[in-house]
C-alpha cells in the first residue's frame, strides 16, 4: 500500500487567470490604452507568482533587525533589513507602482492603470506596498502643498521608476497617547536659527529605513487640540548617513506584517521642513490619507483574490468522502460566496481609483469629489473588514494544513488582520464617514451617483434587483433623517452599520452596471447571478439605537445593571 501525500496549491499567472480583473479592465478602459498596458500587466501576473512570490517569501523568513550600538559602544540605532526587501522596493520602481498615478499617461484612467499593479504586485510583496502607500501619499502631499525646494528635491525621487533614485517615505503620526486621534499630538516644533526642530516620541512608526517622512508636529505657541498641528517633512539621515537626532528605542513585534520595519522611536532635535503652512497639518495629511486609505482597499482586496486562487486550485487536488472538493456542492457554495464578496470589494476599490484618477487630472465635478470624500473612508473600512473574513475562510478551506506556518497560508489572515487598523480602524472611520455628511454634504451625491449608476441597469433580469437597491437608498435616506433628528449619540452608536450600509449599497449598484455590460455584450452571462446574489443580502443591516438600547448596550458591554 503506498502512502499518501496531499499535493498543495500552485498559482498561475496572476493577470492571465483572474477573469475578473481582465473584464473589468476590458470594459472600463479605452480599448488602445488596454492593448498597450495588457503586455506589461501580464508580464507582472507572471512575476507576482515566480521572482516577486521568491522575494516575498525570503523577506518573510528574515524580518529586520534593530541594532543600536556598534561593536564599541556608539549609539548607531542601524534596522536591517535583508536583500530581498530591499530587492521588492526596486521591483516597485520599475514596475511603475506609484510613478504610473504621477507620469498620467492616460489621464485620469492612469489611477485604475496603477491600482490594477497594485492589485497583482501586492500579495507577494511582503507588505511592500505600506511604505509605497505612504510615498504615493508624500508625492501627493507635496504636489498640491510642497514648496519649490520639496518639488525640485524629494518629489522626482518618490515618482520615479529609476530604482537607484527611488526613495519611499515613512508616515509617523501615532503617539503613546493614541493612534487616530492625533489632536493630543504632544510632538513639539521649535523654530532654532531659521530651521525646525522636532522633539518628541512616536510610537509607531512604519517604513522607518525610509529615506524621508511626513510627520505631525505642534508648533510651540501653537494651540491644543488638531487647529495647532503643523505637518513636516524630515530626512532620516544626513549626507554621511547618520541619523538626524533620531533615537530608535526598539522594532515591533507584530502578528503580521513582520517583514516590515515598525519602531517607536524619539526624535531629538531632528532638523524638519514645514509643509502647507502652520496649522494646516490635519487639512494637509488628509491628501496623504486619502491615497494610504486607497492602498488599504486594493491590498485587501489583492489578499481575497490570492486566497481565493490558492483555494480555487486546490479544490480540484484534495479528495474527500470520495470526491474532489470542486464537485462537493457545500465547498462549491462556500467558494461562490468568497468570490461575491470579492467581487463587491474589488468594485468598490476601483470605483474609488477611478473618481481618485478623474479628481487628480482636474476633471471631476464638485459632486465626484464629494462622492470620493465619503466613499474613501468607506471603501476602506468594509473591504478590511471583508479581507479578513475572507482569509479566515481561505484557511478553513484547506482544513488543518490552512493552520500550519509553512504551508505560508497563516501569513494571508496575520497580515489582512491589520488592514482593519492601518489608517483608521473601522470605527473612527465610520465616523468620518458622517463628518464627510456633515461638513460636506457628501451623502447627496453620493446616493444620487447610486441612483444614477441603477438607472444603466436595463437588462430584463436584473430588475428585481435593481428594486432591492432603490429600496435600500430609501432606506438609508430616512434612517439618517431619524438619526439627525435623535442626535449625536444616536447618529455615532450607529455609525459602523449605517457605513456598512453605504457600502453594500453602493456596492450593488457597481456590480448591477457591471453584470448589465457584461450582459450587452455578451461577455459573463455569471455576473448577473453575482450580481442578484449580492443584492439578495441585507444590504441595509442598520440598528436603532436609541436612548434604551444605548443603555441596553451599556449594560451588556460593561455588565453593569
Amino acid at each position: 500500500m503506498s502512502e499518501f501525500f496531499q499535493n498543495g496549491p500552485l498559482l498561475g499567472n496572476q493577470y492571465e487567470e483572474d477573469r475578473l480583473l481582465r473584464t473589468f479592465l476590458r470594459s472600463r478602459l479605452p480599448a488602445e490604452m488596454l492593448e498597450e498596458i495588457e503586455p506589461d500587466l501580464r508580464r507582472l501576473g507572471g512575476r507576482a507568482v515566480t521572482d516577486i512570490l521568491a522575494l516575498g517569501n525570503a523577506a518573510e523568513s528574515s524580518p529586520p533587525r534593530h541594532i543600536p550600538f556598534d561593536p564599541w559602544g556608539r549609539r548607531i540605532d542601524r534596522i536591517e533589513v535583508c536583500a530581498a526587501w530591499k530587492q521588492l522596493e526596486r521591483i516597485a520602481a520599475e514596475e511603475g507602482i506609484v510613478a504610473t498615478a504621477y507620469e498620467r499617461r492616460h489621464g485620469p484612467w492612469s489611477r485604475i492603470h496603477q491600482f490594477a499593479l497594485l492589485y497583482l504586485y501586492g500579495p507577494s510583496s511582503a507588505i511592500a506596498t505600506c511604505p509605497l502607500a505612504m510615498t504615493d501619499g508624500a508625492a501627493r502631499v507635496i504636489e498640491l502643498h510642497g514648496d519649490d525646494w520639496l518639488r525640485n528635491n524629494p518629489y522626482p525621487r518618490l515618482i520615479t521608476r529609476a530604482p537607484e533614485q527611488f526613495w519611499t517615505s515613512g508616515q509617523w503620526m501615532t503617539e503613546r497617547a493614541g493612534g487616530s486621534d492625533v489632536s493630543g499630538t504632544s510632538t513639539s516644533a521649535r523654530l532654532e536659527h531659521g530651521q525646525y526642530r522636532l522633539h518628541g516620541t512616536k510610537w509607531f512608526t512604519s517604513a522607518t529605513t525610509a529615506p524621508m517622512a511626513m510627520t505631525l508636529a505642534r508648533i510651540e505657541g501653537a494651540p491644543e487640540g488638531s487647529r495647532g498641528l503643523s505637518l513636516f517633512y524630515l530626512e532620516l539621515r544626513d549626507s554621511a548617513g547618520n541619523l538626524q537626532n533620531i533615537i530608535i528605542h526598539r522594532l515591533k513585534d507584530k502578528l503580521g506584517t513582520r517583514a516590515l520595519p515598525t519602531a517607536e522611536l524619539t526624535l531629538d532635535g531632528t532638523p524638519a521642513r514645514l509643509v502647507g503652512g502652520e496649522g494646516q497639518g490635519v487639512r494637509r495629511i488628509a491628501a496623504l490619507l486619502n491615497i494610504t486609505r486607497a492602498y488599504n482597499a486594493c491590498c485587501a482586496v489583492g489578499f481575497m483574490r490570492r486566497g481565493i486562487a490558492l483555494v480555487r486550485d486546490y479544490a480540484p487536488k484534495r479528495h474527500v468522502f470520495g470526491k474532489p472538493l470542486h464537485r462537493q456542492p457545500l465547498h462549491v457554495e462556500t467558494l461562490a460566496d468568497m468570490q461575491v464578496e470579492l467581487e463587491a470589494a474589488f468594485h468598490l476599490t476601483f470605483r474609488a481609483a477611478e473618481l481618485m484618477g478623474k479628481e487628480e487630472c482636474g476633471i471631476a465635478t464638485a459632486d465626484e469629489s464629494a462622492v470620493l470624500r465619503l466613499l474613501t473612508p468607506v471603501v476602506k473600512l468594509y473591504t478590511a473588514k471583508q479581507a479578513i473574513a475572507v482569509t479566515s475562510e481561505v484557511l478553513e478551506a484547506f482544513g488543518g494544513a490552512g493552520y500550519i506556518e509553512d504551508t505560508g497560508l497563516p501569513r494571508l489572515l496575520r497580515d489582512a488582520q491589520v488592514l482593519s487598523i492601518w489608517e483608521g480602524t473601522t470605527n473612527v472611520l465610520s465616523l468620518d464617514a458622517l463628518r464627510a455628511i456633515d461638513r460636506e454634504g457628501a451623502l447627496d451625491p453620493f446616493l444620487m451617483d447610486l441612483r444614477a449608476t441603477l438607472a444603466k441597469v436595463l437588462h430584463p433580469e436584473l430588475r428585481s434587483a435593481v428594486h432591492l437597491v432603490r429600496n435600500a437608498v430609501i432606506q438609508i435616506e430616512n434612517y439618517l433623517q431619524k438619526a439627525l433628528s435623535e442626535g449625536t449619540d444616536f447618529l455615532q452608536a450607529g455609525a459602523r452599520t449605517f457605513a456598512f450600509s453605504l457600502a453594500r449599497a453602493y456596492a450593488a449598484g457597481l456590480l448591477l452596471e457591471f453584470a448589465d455590460r457584461q450582459c450587452h455584450e455578451k461577455k459573463h452571462a455569471g455576473a448577473v447571478e453575482l450580481a442578484r446574489r449580492w443584492c439578495a443580502q441585507n444590504l441595509v443591516p442598520l440598528i436603532v439605537p436609541d436612548e434604551p438600547h444605548r443603555r441596553m448596550s451599556a449594560g451588556i458591554a460593561l455588565e453593569e445593571d
